[in-house]
């Protein structure tokens, strides 16, 4: 049954709900779904708040946008930052644009410059936004690649920075402080920032520096990426580009995807197949913010989509290839998070640059600098297809420059007869063979994700794959690095072995995250990948059973 508790607390929030339909919602729920509904607020993950769209502390709904705003606010009022810009954007989704109005209202009440863009933009247009015109903060209205029936909140301080940690506590302590929702001052605003985005797409288009022709089978996936992406494909002289049609308009039930995520199975296959049907050169989808990129190429087995990784080694070794060696590369850093391949480490100690790990997130990816002095990151990436290639203007993943820079490294590798199957085996040859995989467990809710990490820490596996284990546990250090996350590695001279485990900070899963490194000695890459998707394949199956 509702504890009494709990009926006060939603009789109060039904009665303050400025959205009827939600308030209506609520009135109508069974004793259980409140519980669920009021036993804990939306927190902020590893990329802002998300939730489903639906009444309650446990949702996205007006209430909870007027109410986090109103929290951002005070949080930049009591770091003495009043009257300050700042930029509010939204993505396509259900609700969006009243969420973005809303919040915009509720910081001009409270005295703040507000931009409000006119349009459904890309998430790193705010990123960009935000940095470029040195505002206070950003907020973008998106839920990313979850499923139509979610909505989020994202924010940005300074710099085009998501927050951390410590500022999100600030933020969810102010929330708890807040007002009740129709109580909240809401003052009109007049959207515009076109400028702004124009100055966008003109930095993106200018990551290409090569001018070799490039045919491209391309695929927003329904989002709100598709037109800019096309305006800087032309600006930087990328004009043989094949859409995927019935995916290129925003729709916010993402109609042809069972999810609209482009690592899901399935969801790139109109792509692929568009890709072959024109003879592309390359593949390219984004998710539906277009904040992330994933890439398809073509095999002698038919067309495939790059890992995260297998993108993040080729983009990475590309833009360090054309660093000048010696002081500037010394000075030079790229960065990739403790659940991404290990192999980026090993390229940027090739080159002689320098090389960060970071938590998972763009977050922390996007500070990977801030206490190296004298030194500057030039790119950074997440093996969940998340990629940073122009630090400078976007400290997100931004996945519209992305795909220009991967046009420009599939142009120079034509002009010089070489494939990306090419780039990888070179890659392969110099650092050892690097195969990865995540497994999922997909769980009810924070609380039994917990769980799951409590019994492995309890016992943990005393040999992976038949290699002895040692486990490193996140949540006991003091150093960057302090997360709630397990490292579990081991292995000898030819192959080494890694399994990070952690919960996801977007959806409700425990995700692993698995390595496997085999070096390839004087042998040829065939063995050496066989045997580490051999070893691989025991490590998914392990991890299945958590």
């Amino acid at each position: 049954m509702t504890s009494s508790g709990t009926k006060t607390t939603v009789q109060e929030w039904i009665a303050h709900d400025p959205d009827p339909q939600t308030a209506a919602e609520l009135s109508e729920c069974s004793p259980e779904e409140l519980d669920e509904r009021f036993a804990r607020s939306l927190t902020f993950g590893t990329a802002g708040l998300r939730g489903p769209l639906r009444g309650g502390p446990n949702g996205m709904n007006l209430a909870v946008v007027l109410r986090t705003t109103w929290a951002v606010a005070k949080v930049l009022k009591d770091r003495g930052m009043d009257g300050s810009q700042v930029v509010v954007g939204r993505d396509a989704r259900h609700r969006s644009d009243e969420f973005a109005r809303a919040a915009a209202e509720v910081l001009a009440a409270e005295g703040f410059e507000v931009v409000l863009l006119l349009a459904a933009v890309p998430t790193p247009v705010v990123a960009f936004t935000v940095r470029h015109m040195h505002a206070a903060a950003g907020i973008q209205i998106t839920a990313s690649h979850n499923p139509p029936t979610d909505n989020g909140y994202k924010v940005y301080f300074e710099g085009g920075l998501q927050i951390v940690g410590s500022t999100a506590a600030e933020i969810e302590a102010a929330i708890a402080e807040a007002p009740f929702a129709d109580e909240i001052p809401r003052a009109v605003v007049e959207t515009g920032g076109m400028s702004e985005i124009a100055h966008y797409v003109e930095r993106a288009a200018n990551v290409r520096r090569a001018k070799a022709p490039v045919r491209v089978a391309f695929t927003p996936l329904h989002g709100v990426g598709g037109e800019y992406a096309m305006d800087t494909f032309v600006r930087a002289g990328i004009t043989d580009v094949h859409v995927v049609e019935k995916q290129f308009a925003p729709d916010p039930d993402f109609p042809t995807v069972s999810l609209p995520n482009p690592e899901e199975p399935g969801a790139t296959d109109a792509l692929l197949e568009l890709a072959a049907e024109v003879e592309a050169d390359v593949a390219i989808a984004l998710d539906p913010d277009a904040d992330r990129c994933a890439v398809g190429i073509p095999t002698p087995d038919g067309w495939r989509m790059l890992s995260g990784d297998e993108t993040g080694w080729l983009l990475g070794d590309f833009i360090l290839e054309q660093v000048e060696p010696g002081e500037v590369m010394d000075s030079t850093v790229v960065a990739s998070t403790v659940v991404s391949s290990r192999m980026l480490a090993a390229i940027a100690a090739a080159h002689g640059a320098h090389y960060v790990e970071t938590l998972t997130g763009f977050k922390w990816l996007s500070r990977a600098d801030d206490d190296l002095p004298g030194k500057t990151m030039v790119y950074a990436y997440e093996e969940a297809i998340g990629h940073c290639v122009d630090p400078a203007a976007v400290r997100d993943k931004d996945g519209i420059s992305a795909a220009v820079l991967v046009c420009d490294l599939i142009g120079v590798l034509k002009e010089h007869g070489r494939t990306v199957l090419d780039c990888l085996d070179e890659l392969a040859r110099r650092h050892g063979v690097h195969t990865t995989t995540a497994v999922s467990r997909p769980v009810a809710d924070a609380d039994e994700a917990a769980a799951v990490l409590a019994r492995l820490r309890d016992t943990p596996p005393d040999r992976l794959a038949g290699y002895e284990v040692t486990v490193t546990d996140l949540s006991t250090s003091d150093g960057p690095l302090q997360s709630d996350a397990l490292i579990l590695a081991g292995g000898d001279a030819e192959t080494s072995v890694r399994m990070v485990v952690r919960p996801s900070g977007t959806e409700p899963k425990v995700k692993s995250y698995i390595e496997v490194r085999r070096d390839c000695g004087n042998g040829d890459l065939q063995t050496a990948r066989a045997e580490a998707q051999r070893v691989r394949d025991e490590l998914v199956a392990l991890a299945e059973q958590w």
